[in-house]
């Protein structure tokens, strides 16, 4: 015989209790909902523009088992997930002792194939059924090349960015999957977003300065310096819980683009250091493009566009963070490329005479 018990209800749950005369007693049963956008305690009020779908003060496993089931962050959650994924594979990759720290070493190493990239400039010529690789270079710079195959390019900056990355990525996937179980997760969560970010953007000055400072040992301390006293702040400056509400949205956005626009100053003096070296022009094109990405990305996170077109469409899939977050995505990965540009530039140009 069973006595249902009034359903009582919350904002963030039903809860239905089942009184069963057997041995086994009380059983008691919770359904999690998602719920509207009016529905929600002002710490979750985030974006007005997405409507539904949102998940308020579930249990730590109800909030776990939320990755693999849709509501407004799941894709937020995975396409940084994915991310950290790829960067753990390139980790992975250039840990191998096989590996040579290079565009061609890091892509043979993850791709298996063989992929013939030199430091030197090559045109493909097709001539029927044969490839020819013919080289640019002249044939001093390959002898040379030969000559300082001995010199061994250290690769732990390479590894301070991909940790980096990795640090941001993760951190960005564990909040939006965590932030909604409680007040005190929330503020605790977006702001270890806020600083995995900050190290992502200080780690990825260390490996492109560190190789195209390596002639350089003053000017590569005083950037690297002063790129992680910068980033240092503002780590700090984010930490403040005020700063962490919708309204420093448009803030944190300029102190980030900041501090990655920070980075003009050494790619100016880089360019004018090996002014006419094609690998420096490359490289500078991947950063371009990497800066290019970051800013677009950043434009969809303040302008909360399409949602803002179109109120209540896009809160499962196509909203602005999600886009946010494939472009930052496809930027860090295009400065992998711009880095192995350079470290190939100064494998190719050991010596400080260039």
């Amino acid at each position: 015989m069973k006595k249902r018990r009034a359903a009582r209800k919350t904002s963030a749950m039903v809860t239905v209790t089942d009184l069963k005369r057997t041995d086994s007693g009380e059983e008691t049963r919770i359904v999690r909902r998602l719920m509207k956008f009016e529905e929600l305690p002002a710490y979750m009020k985030d974006n007005e523009f997405i409507h539904n779908h949102y998940r308020c003060q579930w249990s730590l496993r109800d909030t776990f088992l939320s990755a693999f089931s849709w509501h407004n962050e799941t894709l937020n959650i995975w396409t940084h997930l994915l991310g950290f994924l790829i960067f753990m594979w390139i980790t992975v990759v250039s840990s191998l002792e096989t590996t040579e720290l290079g565009l061609a070493g890091i892509f043979n190493g993850m791709y298996g194939a063989r992929i013939s990239l030199s430091s030197n400039q090559t045109l493909l010529h097709h001539d029927s059924n044969v490839t020819q690789h013919i080289s640019l270079q002249n044939v001093q710079g390959e002898v040379n090349n030969h000559n300082h195959q001995g010199d061994v390019i250290p690769k732990w900056p390479w590894f301070v960015y991909l940790a980096g990355s990795m640090a941001c990525l993760i951190c960005s996937s564990v909040s939006h999957l965590l932030a909604c179980h409680s007040k005190c997760f929330n503020l605790f969560f977006w702001r270890l977003d806020y600083a995995g970010i900050s190290l992502m953007i200080i780690a990825s000055f260390f490996a492109p300065i560190y190789y195209a400072f390596s002639c350089n040992p003053y000017f590569r301390f005083i950037y690297l310096s002063s790129i992680s006293i910068l980033g240092l702040l503002s780590t700090v400056t984010l930490l403040a819980p005020a700063l962490s509400t919708p309204r420093f949205r448009p803030f944190r956005a300029n102190l980030f683009l900041a501090m990655g626009f920070s980075g003009i100053i050494p790619a100016s003096h880089v360019l004018c250091l090996y002014w006419g070296h094609p690998n420096v022009f490359i490289a500078l094109g991947y950063e371009l493009a990497t800066a290019v990405s970051y800013a677009l990305g950043v434009v969809f996170y303040v302008s909360r566009v399409p949602e803002r077109w179109k109120p209540g469409t896009f809160d499962i899939a196509g909203h602005s963070h999600q886009i946010f977050h494939v472009f930052v995505v496809l930027g860090a990965l295009v400065h992998c490329v711009a880095t192995l540009v350079i470290v190939d530039f100064r494998r190719a140009y050991p010596s400080c005479g260039v």
